[in-house]
């Protein structure tokens, strides 16, 4: 089971909220998180680890652009939509200016809040700002790092990120040592599976609590996975 995305949704509209929890609760992929005001948003952001925001306009302790604009000050760098009753194009330009990353007007059709926050997310994710959870680590591959819970930073090297990325992205399904060859080395590299297992090996040093008996990076039948 891959790591389901975290989704913070802040809107006062406690119907509107819920609904929308409950659709994004029936995909595996998504749990929601609720927020029926700017300032409880911005603390839930501060206080763990959020994937994408969706944020309303209206709220009724300050608008949601200025929350948006707290909560790129704060260090924020998923993805924001803005959900909007004003579809007009000034309100756009400004949500956009104060960071957000897109705008969905009200009445929202879940069809299209959908499409927008996998858009979103998927694009964010090849991005040098993403930010995943690994184990115990938070990984953050731009800057070929995991970070261990007591802040403790693990080096990576450009090959060893783009195993775990690529892992991490394929969720709990065994990806086979050809496929992550030609994903990370490329389709005419030469390279062999031995190189690939060097790798993996080393990875597994680096992460592992016992490497010789793997938790995090495992072997399967033709291939490894991530257990998450």
């Amino acid at each position: 089971m891959a790591t389901k995305r975290k989704i913070l949704i802040v809107e006062d509209d406690a119907d509107l909220r819920g609904e929308l929890a409950e659709q994004l609760d029936l995909h595996d992929e998504f749990e929601s998180l609720q927020a029926g005001a700017a300032t409880d948003g911005v603390a839930q952001l501060r206080g763990g680890h959020v994937d994408l925001v969706l944020m309303d306009v209206g709220l009724p302790d300050m608008d949601g652009r200025e929350a948006v604009k707290i909560m790129r000050r704060d260090g924020y760098r998923g993805p924001v939509i803005m959900l909007t009753g004003q579809d007009s194009d000034a309100d756009t330009i400004l949500g956009l200016e104060a960071g957000a990353n897109d705008y969905v007007a009200k009445p929202v059709r879940f069809a299209v809040l959908l499409a927008r926050i996998r858009a979103q997310l998927r694009s964010h994710e090849a991005s040098e700002d993403a930010v995943f959870t690994i184990g115990p680590y938070t990984f953050k591959p731009g800057a070929k790092m995991l970070v261990t819970e007591k802040n403790a930073k693990i080096r990576l090297t450009e090959k060893e990120t783009a195993i775990l990325r690529y892992l991490y992205r394929s969720g709990a399904s065994v990806v086979g040592r050809e496929t992550l060859l030609q994903e990370v080395w490329g389709y005419n590299s030469g390279v062999t599976t031995h190189t690939l297992e060097t790798h993996v090996y080393r990875l597994r040093q680096k992460i592992e609590a016992d490497p010789s008996n793997a938790r995090l990076l495992v072997t399967e039948a033709g291939g490894y996975k991530l257990v998450p």
